[in-house]
Formats: C-alpha cells, sequence, structure tokens
C-alpha cells in the first residue's frame, strides 16, 4: 500500500473540522440561552476562521467562500455592528448546518449543499453587509511540494505604514509540534492579530519527493510584524510550543536575527492585519491547536481505525475466555490456594481485568455528538411543520460504545421527528391549553443498573388512547372487545404500519417509523417503552446494553442449567425463609423485604426448565433493580461464582429471544445464557404456583 502523507494530512483535517463544529454548536447554544458576551461570540467566529483557514491550504473553495461569508457575517457581530437578535441565532444555527454540510461534502466529494445562498442572504441583510467581492476571499497559492495549497491568510491592504520598525522573527517548527497536535498556521494567524505582518514561507530545505520522510518537518518561516509591540506579546503567542520549536526573534531596535535561510524569491509574501474589534479575543484561546496548559500538552492523542480496536476488544475476550479456562484447570487441580500457582493466577486475573477495562475506555464515546445532530433534526423539523420547538439535551457526557452510539442515529431521528410531528401541538393550540407557545423536547442520557438508557421526553398532548385503539380495530390489529391497559394500548404504536397521522406530510404518515425503532434498538440488545399522561407529553425510553464486549456476572444454576445475571442489576442476594414468604392470589408469591413487597419470579418456570415448585422456604433470590426504580426477585437453585464474562451475541443467529440479551463461554467450555433481567420481567407469566397447590406458603 503506498503511503500518502498528504492524504493523512486531509484526514486530520477533517477530524479536527468535526471537533471545531461541535465547539461553534456548543457556543451557539449558549447564546440562544442567553449568553451574549464577548468570549462567546469570539468561540463562534474563531471555529468558523479556523475551517475556511484550514480549506484554504487544501483548495476546497467552496467550503472557503461559504466560511468566508459566514464569518464576515460574525465579524460584524463581534465588532458590534449587528444585534444578536433571535432572527440572527436562528440564522446562525441554520449557517452552521450547512457549513457542516460542506465540510462533509468536501470531505466525501459529494455535490455542494443546497439553499446556503438564502441562509447568507438573510444573514447578510440582518448585519448589514453587503455581500463580498469573490476577490475579498481570495488566498494565496504556494507550491512547496509540488502541490497546489492555498494558505489560509486573508489578503488584507495596510491603511497606513506602520511607523515603528517591524520585528524580525524566525519560526522553524521541530517534528515534535506535530506529534503534540499543534498547527503551525494557528500560531501565525495569532501572531497576525497583533498587528500588519508580512510571512514568508521558507521550503529550502524540503527534499524530492521520492526521499520525503512524512513525520520530519521540514518548513520554517520568516516573518516581518510591523507595530510598537512588547516582546512578551509576540513570545506569548509560542509559549505552548517554545520547547519543540526553534524561535528566533529580532527586536526593532537591536536589528533582527540573521535567517539561517533567505527567503525564496518565488515566494510570495503573505500579508495580514488584526481583524476590527472593539475588545480584542485573549490571544490564547486563537490557537486552538497551542493553547493547552503544559500538562494536557502531554497527554498527546492518536487517531486509530476502528478496525483496529475492534480487533483489540475480541482479542481481550478472548483473554477472559482463556483466563477463566485456566481458572477452572486450576481449582479442578486442588492446588492450594496460598501457592504460587494461585498467587500468580490471581495476579493474571487483576491484570486482565485491567486490559479490559482500557479497552472498553477506548471505545467509550460521550453521546455529545449524537445529541447535537438531534439538534438539527429539531430545528428542521419544525420548520417543516411549523412549530416552534427547543431541545434541551442533559447528560451529553454519559459515554456508550462507539458502534452503539453509530446504529442510535437513525432510531432517534425517528423518533425525535415523531415528537415534532405528533406529540407537540401547534403553537395556537399550545396557547389554547394554556401552554407556552413554543414546545420542548428534552433528549437525556445517563447509566442506570448497568446499562444506558436514553429518554425522548416532550410538553405536548401526549398519545390519544381512544384514536389508537380505535385505528388498531380499523385495520384489525385487535379485536374490537379487547381490553388493553395504557401500557398495552401504547405499544400498539410500535406495530407495523401503524400510524396515527391524517395525511402524509414530509415527516410522516406513511406508516413506517416507530417499528423500525423498535426493531433497530432490540438489533443492539436493547429496548424501548412508552409512557405517556395526557395533556402533559409522552416519553419514550431506550435502554441499550453498556457495554458490547465483557461484563460482570453472577453465573447461577436453575433445574441444572447454568445461566449469568449481570451483576450491575443484582442490588443483593437472600435465602428465604417462612416469613419472608407471602402468597397473593391463587398462583402468585411476593416476598417481604424491609417494608415492602416485591414480586417473586421463580427463573426455572419461567424459562420452562420446570413447572413452579410452590414451596420456597430456604431457596435463593437475587433481588434486582428495574429500570424505573422498582425491585423484583429472581428465584435460583445455586450461586456458583462472579466472574467476567464475554458477551456472544445471539441476535444474527436466532433472532430475539425474550429475557435472554446473549451468551457466554465458561471456564469449562460450556455455553451459558446471559440474562436480561428487566426483559424477562417485561415478558413474563409470574406463576409461582400451580392451581391445584394449596395457598398456605
Amino acid at each position: 500500500m503506498t503511503h500518502d502523507p498528504m492524504a493523512e494530512i486531509r484526514a486530520s483535517f477533517f477530524v479536527e473540522c468535526e471537533e471545531l463544529l461541535e465547539s461553534l454548536q456548543d457556543a451557539l447554544g449558549l447564546m440562544d440561552a442567553g449568553a451574549q458576551d464577548q468570549e462567546t461570540i469570539n468561540v463562534v467566529f474563531r471555529a468558523v476562521h479556523s475551517i475556511k483557514g484550514g480549506a484554504g491550504a487544501f483548495a476546497l473553495r467552496a467550503l472557503v467562500a461559504f466560511a468566508h461569508r459566514f464569518e464576515t457575517v460574525l465579524d460584524a457581530l463581534r465588532s458590534g455592528r449587528m444585534a444578536l437578535s433571535p432572527e440572527a441565532i436562528k440564522g446562525f444555527f441554520q449557517a452552521a448546518d450547512l457549513l457542516q454540510d460542506h465540510v462533509r461534502a468536501a470531505r466525501d466529494d459529494a455535490a455542494e449543499p443546497a439553499a446556503a445562498e438564502d441562509v447568507l442572504l438573510a444573514l447578510e441583510a440582518l448585519s448589514g453587509v453587503a455581500k463580498d467581492d469573490e476577490a475579498a476571499a481570495e488566498t494565496v497559492a504556494f507550491q512547496p511540494l509540488g502541490l497546489n495549497l492555498d494558505f489560509g491568510f486573508d489578503l488584507v491592504d495596510s491603511a497606513e505604514p506602520a511607523s515603528a520598525a517591524p520585528w524580525q522573527l524566525r519560526f522553524a517548527p521541530r517534528a515534535a509540534l506535530y506529534t503534540s497536535g499543534n498547527e503551525p498556521l494557528n500560531l501565525l494567524r495569532a501572531l497576525c492579530t497583533l498587528g500588519q505582518a508580512t510571512v514568508h514561507c521558507d521550503t529550502s530545505l524540503v527534499p524530492e519527493i521520492e526521499t520525503l520522510d512524512p513525520e520530519a518537518s521540514y518548513l520554517s518561516w520568516n516573518i516581518e510584524l510591523a507595530g510598537d509591540l512588547p516582546e512578551k506579546d509576540i513570545r506569548e503567542v509560542f509559549d505552548f510550543v517554545e520547547d519543540v520549536c526553534t524561535l528566533d526573534l529580532g527586536a526593532p531596535d537591536k536589528g533582527a536575527h540573521a535567517p539561517d535561510k533567505a527567503p525564496e524569491p518565488a515566494m510570495p509574501a503573505i500579508v495580514a492585519m488584526a481583524e476590527p474589534a472593539p475588545a480584542p479575543a485573549p490571544r490564547a484561546p486563537a490557537v486552538p491547536q497551542a493553547a493547552h496548559s503544559t500538562k494536557e500538552a502531554e497527554h498527546a492523542t492518536v487517531r486509530v481505525d476502528l478496525e483496529r480496536i475492534d480487533r483489540l476488544v475480541n482479542l481481550v475476550g478472548e483473554l477472559v475466555i482463556n483466563q477463566a479456562m485456566l481458572a477452572q484447570s486450576v481449582a479442578e487441580a486442588g492446588i492450594p490456594t496460598n501457592s504460587a500457582v494461585m498467587n500468580g493466577l490471581e495476579a493474571f486475573m487483576m491484570l486482565t481485568r485491567d486490559i479490559q477495562d482500557s479497552v472498553m475506555m477506548i471505545r467509550a464515546q460521550p453521546v455529545k455528538p449524537l445529541f447535537q445532530r438531534m439538534a438539527r433534526i429539531v430545528r428542521e423539523a419544525s420548520a417543516a411543520v411549523g412549530k416552534d420547538v427547543r431541545l434541551i439535551a442533559e447528560g451529553e457526557a454519559t459515554e456508550v460504545d462507539k458502534t452503539v452510539i453509530e446504529r442510535l442515529a437513525d432510531p432517534l431521528t425517528h423518533m425525535i421527528r415523531n415528537a415534532v410531528d405528533h406529540g407537540l401541538e401547534t403553537p395556537d393550540a399550545r396557547l389554547a391549553a394554556g401552554k407556552p407557545r413554543e414546545g420542548v423536547i428534552t433528549l437525556s442520557a445517563m447509566h442506570r443498573s448497568g446499562r444506558v438508557v436514553i429518554e425522548v421526553q416532550d410538553d405536548g398532548a401526549g398519545i390519544n388512547r381512544p384514536k389508537v385503539r380505535e385505528i388498531a380495530i380499523r385495520r384489525g390489529l385487535i379485536a374490537a372487545d379487547a381490553t388493553l391497559t395504557d401500557a398495552e394500548t401504547d405499544a400498539l404504536l410500535f406495530l407495523p404500519g401503524f400510524s396515527t397521522a391524517s395525511a402524509v406530510s414530509a415527516l410522516s404518515g406513511r406508516g413506517v417509523g416507530m417499528d423500525v425503532v423498535r426493531q433497530s434498538i432490540q438489533s443492539l440488545g436493547g429496548r424501548v417503552n412508552i409512557t405517556s399522561d395526557p395533556g402533559h407529553g409522552s416519553k419514550f425510553s431506550i435502554s441499550l446494553p453498556l457495554t458490547l464486549a465483557v461484563l460482570d456476572g453472577m453465573v447461577v444454576q436453575v433445574a441444572g442449567e447454568t445461566l449469568v445475571v449481570p451483576l450491575s442489576s443484582i442490588l443483593e442476594t437472600a435465602a428465604l425463609s417462612a416469613d419472608d414468604i407471602r402468597v397473593l392470589g391463587p398462583q402468585t408469591t411476593v416476598i417481604h423485604v424491609r417494608g415492602s413487597f416485591v414480586p417473586l419470579y421463580d427463573l426455572g418456570a419461567e424459562l420452562g426448565f420446570r413447572a413452579p415448585s410452590g414451596n420456597y422456604v430456604g431457596k435463593i433470590v437475587l433481588l434486582c433493580a428495574q429500570e424505573d426504580g422498582s425491585r423484583v426477585a429472581l428465584l435460583v437453585d445455586t450461586i456458583l461464582e462472579q466472574r467476567q464474562v464475554v458477551i456472544k451475541g445471539l441476535q444474527q443467529a436466532y433472532g430475539r429471544i425474550p429475557g435472554v440479551a446473549a451468551a457466554t463461554i465458561l471456564g469449562d467450555g460450556q455455553i451459558a445464557l446471559i440474562l436480561d433481567p428487566a426483559d424477562l420481567v417485561q415478558s413474563a407469566t409470574g406463576r409461582t404456583r400451580t392451581a391445584d397447590l394449596p395457598l398456605a406458603g
């Protein structure tokens, strides 16, 4: 495979763009919430400016042109020439969405996004600036490596020559500057905020392409910086990279240090001036890659192909299985617990646990980027149906396996659109009901009972259960005389082809959507539930496994079968006494635990291994937590051990099995099912007695 350093640099640029777009959305969210301070505005401006500069380096002219016009409007805002009105914030969000589309179109070599011109014209009208001449966005081209690259500095003519003699600088990055995640372009931009600068790039040390080392540093820059500036301001720009670069600084009154190499005559100079602003932005944030503390700078990041991480995860899973097999063999050999073999095995088990935890942390990612995508869905969907909707995101730092995040996008999009179109009333209807004109959708994520729970809640009218029942009867989904609970009626929304929309719209009405959501969630080993309060709104809850690789489990035995219950769902274990048991009805038993009654589920009977035994005195139960905070007691015959188990999915081969999350391989090679207690309870009969048994327990 041919190594292409420019392709790697380009790929890194687009990864950086995603980070800049994330910070852009964060700052716009703060502005929408009322933060109108100069620094928040500067964060927005710098994100757009950085994307524009990097795009210029790769000759992405459409992206540069869009970012330049967006940046011009933001400059009017930060200089006080434009008011931060609700219309302006709405336009900024739309422009940020389109900027993201431009970035991804450039990354994928796709067509430019439509509707960009209308959004920009509206923003330019609000800002009072006319559309710039195309020459204003022109960038300087140079060819250091035989490639046509555009440098991201704007050409700005000096209004009048500076009176003071210019500073003379030579800036030569070392290879460590790049590996630590810093970018010379941002440092040069920061210099240009101090005053008029003339920059020459010295490429005289660049070898032929055949001998070029992609990890070496060949470029340097010679800069003339005009203005009566204190030396500390100039050196402050390079504070965080001074140990990974060479910086020669010549004061105006003493003359410049002679550069090692004179700039090549054929190399065009880049002239830039500080952009006007009532209060200059702090220089440290102006250099996003370099502006880290020394401690942060020491923690360099490495981007790794996801397939390599998946391979590592699989290997860790095999390591856990082999460790379990080794422990089983040692136990069967009867080796004393204080022997060197047992001590070494315990150290090996601890090391395996540390490796597994570390690998899982690599796979885990916060849901924040996903939630930001949903914010765009809300904006677009609300505009399509003419509703005022605000999204509130909670728990954005909650970490989820990367595979789960990627596969959550489609079902979440369905749920968000459903909430906007069906859940929330029209503005007039909300006002008539005594509600604010603006509807609210809350998107939250949290860890609960060893799982990840994502909720989409709206403050709309709730589910119209009589209408749902009527549609279900009309379509033959239920009998006309069927008696359904509220939860069973709500669950009808997940049936294929079910839709309450009276007309086909851009968002819904074609009878597809919520059934797709359920199938997508179940394919991840999760489940989705609905709760609704008529007149006050609905809540859709998605529950997903925290990890898709390894978990801590309690190995139990029921009717001769070995099962695993996730340890995170178990609150405590107990042996039942006669005083703990209460009979409830002819076929049901509950147990009394510290002042409250907890339903008892006989695992052997629920899984079809045997009939309910009826007499549970002396039996062992696992007291498990449900996602809604309630508790259940699962009856088992024996607790064997607690251990880490590797999750082996069953969905692809066997489809969904109620109450069963996955399978695993134990240390003796035996296959054991991993239970999902919450799902098991949902589909359980609850029978703990047969009809012919006496009620006395």
